[in-house]
């Protein structure tokens, strides 16, 4: 089992940065979460070599997996990930941003699949990602950066 720590700021240069996750909110406070059949996460995904920063990987990972438009988009930290299995610890960002457009659903381009789209107030949020308290400083700290930065 790996350990997952939460640590609030930019990613130190050395650390590999292997996903980009958003929190984001819809125009009356909701946060919305991706959902596969009875899981839910936060749309994202992986860095991909045509992307010029990690607030490009979340422009692309939501019109990709969830077909939405954000705009105020804030990093938030990242969740350091250490797999315990020999292989070096890595980031997981979490940035968070305000929706501007929701499109249609339609089938991501990666996998094939059509995920649903659940919108939740951040307490029901962090009690359907099931993060235990890492994944409620992540919801705290969107909440924070959403009214600071008028997301």
């Amino acid at each position: 089992m790996g350990i997952y720590k939460w640590v609030d700021g930019e990613v130190s240069p050395e650390l590999p940065v292997k996903q980009v996750y958003g929190i984001v909110f819809s125009k009356d406070g909701k946060i919305l979460l991706k959902k596969d059949g009875e899981h839910y996460s936060l749309p994202g995904g992986k860095p991909e070599p045509e992307d010029s920063s990690m607030e490009d990987t979340l422009k692309r990972e939501l019109d990709e997996e969830v077909n939405i438009s954000a705009c105020n988009i804030v990093m938030l930290g990242y969740q350091l990930v250490d797999e315990q299995n020999n292989i070096p610890p890595y980031a997981q960002v979490r940035m968070a941003a305000k929706i501007t457009r929701i499109g249609a659903k339609r089938p991501d381009p990666d996998t094939g699949r059509t995920y649903d789209r659940v919108f939740a107030s951040p307490k029901r949020a962090a009690e359907l990602l099931n993060w235990g308290d890492v994944g409620e400083q992540q919801i705290q700290a969107a909440v924070f950066a959403a009214k600071r930065f008028s997301i």
